[in-house]
Protein backbone atom coordinates (compact mmCIF):
# COMPACT_ATOMS: atom_id res chain seq x y z
CA UNK A 1 0.00 0.00 0.00
CA UNK A 2 1.56 3.40 -0.93
CA UNK A 3 2.04 5.56 1.98
CA UNK A 4 -0.27 9.31 1.29
CA UNK A 5 1.89 12.16 0.97
CA UNK A 6 1.02 14.64 3.61
CA UNK A 7 0.54 17.82 1.83
CA UNK A 8 1.98 21.54 3.35
CA UNK A 9 -0.31 24.74 3.29
CA UNK A 10 2.56 26.98 2.94
CA UNK A 11 2.65 30.97 3.02
CA UNK A 12 3.84 33.10 0.58
CA UNK A 13 6.90 33.44 2.87
CA UNK A 14 7.77 30.23 3.14
CA UNK A 15 7.80 29.34 -0.84
CA UNK A 16 9.89 32.17 -0.87
CA UNK A 17 12.41 31.16 1.43
CA UNK A 18 12.04 27.35 0.22
CA UNK A 19 12.74 28.44 -3.76
CA UNK A 20 14.84 31.60 -3.60
CA UNK A 21 12.05 33.78 -5.42
CA UNK A 22 12.19 37.56 -5.81
CA UNK A 23 8.90 39.43 -4.93
CA UNK A 24 8.28 42.88 -7.00
CA UNK A 25 5.07 44.78 -6.86
CA UNK A 26 3.90 47.43 -8.46
CA UNK A 27 2.57 47.75 -12.38
CA UNK A 28 6.06 49.37 -13.25
CA UNK A 29 8.55 46.94 -11.24
CA UNK A 30 8.45 44.15 -14.22
CA UNK A 31 8.57 44.49 -18.20
CA UNK A 32 5.96 41.77 -18.36
CA UNK A 33 4.05 43.09 -16.15
CA UNK A 34 4.07 46.85 -17.33
CA UNK A 35 3.27 45.25 -21.04
CA UNK A 36 0.29 43.08 -19.54
CA UNK A 37 -1.96 45.74 -17.19
CA UNK A 38 -1.18 48.69 -19.91
CA UNK A 39 -3.84 47.58 -22.00
CA UNK A 40 -7.70 48.98 -22.92
CA UNK A 41 -10.91 47.64 -24.77
CA UNK A 42 -14.45 48.74 -25.76
CA UNK A 43 -17.29 46.48 -25.12
CA UNK A 44 -20.31 46.04 -28.14
CA UNK A 45 -24.04 46.69 -27.62
CA UNK A 46 -24.56 43.15 -25.75
CA UNK A 47 -21.35 43.11 -23.82
CA UNK A 48 -22.21 46.88 -22.63
CA UNK A 49 -25.76 45.55 -21.56
CA UNK A 50 -23.70 42.80 -19.45
CA UNK A 51 -21.30 45.22 -18.20
CA UNK A 52 -23.46 47.91 -17.06
CA UNK A 53 -25.64 44.71 -14.99
CA UNK A 54 -22.67 42.97 -13.13
CA UNK A 55 -20.83 46.39 -12.51
CA UNK A 56 -24.11 48.10 -10.98
CA UNK A 57 -24.82 45.14 -9.00
CA UNK A 58 -21.46 44.81 -7.55
CA UNK A 59 -21.62 48.04 -6.38
CA UNK A 60 -24.18 47.79 -4.73
CA UNK A 61 -24.29 44.39 -3.28
CA UNK A 62 -21.11 42.74 -3.35
CA UNK A 63 -20.06 43.27 0.27
CA UNK A 64 -23.02 40.83 1.21
CA UNK A 65 -22.27 37.76 -1.41
CA UNK A 66 -21.21 34.81 -0.03
CA UNK A 67 -18.70 32.55 -2.11
CA UNK A 68 -20.95 31.00 -4.32
CA UNK A 69 -22.64 33.67 -5.12
CA UNK A 70 -19.61 36.04 -5.78
CA UNK A 71 -18.75 33.08 -8.70
CA UNK A 72 -21.80 32.22 -10.32
CA UNK A 73 -23.17 36.62 -10.07
CA UNK A 74 -20.24 37.89 -11.14
CA UNK A 75 -16.81 36.63 -11.90
CA UNK A 76 -17.81 33.68 -14.29
CA UNK A 77 -19.26 36.88 -16.00
CA UNK A 78 -16.43 38.72 -15.85
CA UNK A 79 -13.98 35.71 -17.09
CA UNK A 80 -16.82 35.57 -19.56
CA UNK A 81 -16.03 39.54 -20.61
CA UNK A 82 -12.31 39.10 -20.65
CA UNK A 83 -12.97 36.30 -23.07
CA UNK A 84 -11.44 33.56 -21.10
CA UNK A 85 -12.69 30.55 -22.72
CA UNK A 86 -11.74 28.04 -25.21
CA UNK A 87 -10.48 28.02 -28.27
CA UNK A 88 -9.19 24.44 -29.63
CA UNK A 89 -5.43 25.40 -29.05
CA UNK A 90 -6.47 25.15 -24.78
CA UNK A 91 -9.28 25.10 -23.06
CA UNK A 92 -10.62 27.05 -19.57
CA UNK A 93 -10.71 24.06 -15.79
CA UNK A 94 -12.23 24.82 -12.85
CA UNK A 95 -10.62 23.37 -9.75
CA UNK A 96 -8.36 21.20 -10.81
CA UNK A 97 -5.60 19.32 -8.62
CA UNK A 98 -2.08 20.04 -9.88
CA UNK A 99 1.06 18.69 -8.55
CA UNK A 100 5.05 18.35 -9.29
CA UNK A 101 7.98 17.39 -7.30
CA UNK A 102 9.77 20.96 -7.63
CA UNK A 103 13.44 21.00 -6.62
CA UNK A 104 13.18 18.04 -4.44
CA UNK A 105 10.06 19.32 -2.47
CA UNK A 106 6.25 17.83 -3.32
CA UNK A 107 3.82 20.45 -4.09
CA UNK A 108 -0.08 20.02 -4.41
CA UNK A 109 -2.53 22.20 -4.89
CA UNK A 110 -5.80 23.35 -6.04
CA UNK A 111 -6.77 26.52 -8.86
CA UNK A 112 -9.95 27.55 -8.86
CA UNK A 113 -9.84 28.34 -12.53
CA UNK A 114 -7.02 27.73 -14.91
CA UNK A 115 -6.38 27.81 -18.82
CA UNK A 116 -4.06 25.22 -19.92
CA UNK A 117 -3.57 22.76 -22.73
CA UNK A 118 -5.34 19.74 -22.28
CA UNK A 119 -7.23 16.43 -23.55
CA UNK A 120 -10.99 17.01 -22.08
CA UNK A 121 -10.73 16.97 -18.58
CA UNK A 122 -7.19 16.16 -17.90
CA UNK A 123 -5.16 19.88 -18.00
CA UNK A 124 -1.12 19.47 -19.44
CA UNK A 125 0.33 22.58 -19.94
CA UNK A 126 -0.87 25.43 -17.85
CA UNK A 127 -0.60 29.12 -19.28
CA UNK A 128 -3.05 31.01 -16.55
CA UNK A 129 -4.49 30.63 -12.55
CA UNK A 130 -7.07 32.03 -10.98
CA UNK A 131 -7.61 31.72 -7.17
CA UNK A 132 -10.83 33.24 -5.49
CA UNK A 133 -11.65 34.12 -1.70
CA UNK A 134 -14.66 36.21 -0.41
CA UNK A 135 -12.83 36.89 2.87
CA UNK A 136 -9.28 38.71 2.57
CA UNK A 137 -7.41 35.96 3.84
CA UNK A 138 -9.51 32.30 4.26
CA UNK A 139 -8.71 29.64 6.97
CA UNK A 140 -7.65 26.96 4.48
CA UNK A 141 -4.61 28.78 2.93
CA UNK A 142 -3.36 32.26 1.35
CA UNK A 143 -4.36 33.03 -2.39
CA UNK A 144 -1.18 34.89 -3.25
CA UNK A 145 0.43 31.19 -1.74
CA UNK A 146 -1.43 29.24 -3.75
CA UNK A 147 -0.95 30.83 -6.67
CA UNK A 148 2.73 30.66 -6.54
CA UNK A 149 2.50 27.59 -5.62
CA UNK A 150 0.35 26.63 -8.61
CA UNK A 151 3.12 29.06 -10.84
CA UNK A 152 6.14 26.97 -9.57
CA UNK A 153 4.14 23.18 -10.39
CA UNK A 154 3.04 24.94 -14.13
CA UNK A 155 7.29 25.38 -14.36
CA UNK A 156 8.30 21.97 -13.62
CA UNK A 157 5.61 20.84 -15.80
CA UNK A 158 5.95 23.37 -18.74
CA UNK A 159 9.76 23.17 -19.10
CA UNK A 160 9.55 25.93 -21.45
CA UNK A 161 11.01 28.80 -19.75
CA UNK A 162 7.90 30.79 -20.44
CA UNK A 163 6.17 33.29 -17.91
CA UNK A 164 3.40 32.22 -16.15
CA UNK A 165 0.08 34.70 -15.24
CA UNK A 166 -2.59 35.18 -12.64
CA UNK A 167 -4.62 36.17 -10.87
CA UNK A 168 -6.70 36.77 -7.37
CA UNK A 169 -9.73 37.50 -6.41
CA UNK A 170 -9.81 38.38 -2.39
CA UNK A 171 -13.77 39.86 -2.06
CA UNK A 172 -14.25 42.74 -4.83
CA UNK A 173 -9.74 42.87 -4.96
CA UNK A 174 -8.31 41.84 -7.99
CA UNK A 175 -4.35 41.31 -7.98
CA UNK A 176 -2.61 40.01 -10.99
CA UNK A 177 0.18 38.42 -11.38
CA UNK A 178 2.71 37.49 -13.53
CA UNK A 179 6.06 34.63 -13.16
CA UNK A 180 9.32 34.24 -15.09
CA UNK A 181 12.29 32.10 -13.40
CA UNK A 182 12.54 32.96 -9.83
CA UNK A 183 10.85 36.55 -10.25
CA UNK A 184 7.40 37.03 -9.71
CA UNK A 185 5.47 40.58 -9.76
CA UNK A 186 2.03 41.25 -8.12
CA UNK A 187 0.18 44.16 -9.76
CA UNK A 188 -1.88 47.75 -7.95
CA UNK A 189 -4.96 46.31 -6.55
CA UNK A 190 -8.28 46.68 -8.95
CA UNK A 191 -11.47 47.10 -7.09
CA UNK A 192 -13.81 45.34 -9.07
CA UNK A 193 -16.79 47.40 -7.65
CA UNK A 194 -15.67 50.52 -9.23
CA UNK A 195 -16.59 51.21 -13.03
CA UNK A 196 -13.16 51.98 -14.35
CA UNK A 197 -11.39 49.38 -12.22
CA UNK A 198 -13.61 46.91 -13.93
CA UNK A 199 -13.42 47.79 -17.34
CA UNK A 200 -9.54 47.82 -16.57
CA UNK A 201 -10.18 44.14 -14.93
CA UNK A 202 -11.78 43.40 -18.55
CA UNK A 203 -9.15 44.99 -20.62
CA UNK A 204 -5.84 43.11 -19.02
CA UNK A 205 -7.78 39.63 -19.40
CA UNK A 206 -8.42 40.19 -23.21
CA UNK A 207 -4.59 41.43 -23.06
CA UNK A 208 -3.71 38.00 -21.70
CA UNK A 209 -5.45 36.17 -24.29
CA UNK A 210 -4.04 38.18 -26.86
CA UNK A 211 -0.41 37.74 -25.29
CA UNK A 212 -1.14 33.92 -25.13
CA UNK A 213 -2.37 33.27 -28.85
CA UNK A 214 1.17 35.67 -30.02
CA UNK A 215 3.67 33.97 -27.35
CA UNK A 216 2.94 31.27 -24.97
CA UNK A 217 1.08 28.97 -27.36
CA UNK A 218 3.94 26.34 -29.76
Amino acid sequence: MTEEVKIDNYSEADLIEMFHLIRLEGNDKHPLMAEWVDASTTLNEHEIFLFEKISNEASEKIASWNEETLKMKFISLVLLLGNMGDNGKYSSYFEQTISATVEGNFLKTQTDFMISTGIFSKPKNPFFHFQEYKKHKNPSGDPAAQLIEAFLIAQEKNQNGKPLYGCTVTGKYWDFFVMQDKIYCISMTYDCAKRQDLMQIIAILRKFIAILNERLID
